[in-house]
């Protein structure tokens, strides 16, 4: 199974409280912090709610 290279490119300051948790079920705490996932559908739908914010590539 591929792997995604999770990386926060934008702070979270303003933003709404679901947003924030999901960044912080990811695993990512402060900006520029990055980790990796393995790609399903579960981590795909939590990309998508935070779409803006993070930028994602597939390792």
């Amino acid at each position: 199974m591929a792997k995604l290279q999770i990386t926060l490119k934008r702070s979270l300051i303003g933003r709404p409280e679901n947003q924030r948790q999901t960044v912080k079920s990811l695993g990512l705490r402060k900006t520029n912090s990055t980790v990796v996932k393995e790609d399903n559908a579960a981590i795909r739908g939590m990309i998508n709610t935070i779409s803006h914010l993070v930028e994602v590539k597939e390792v």
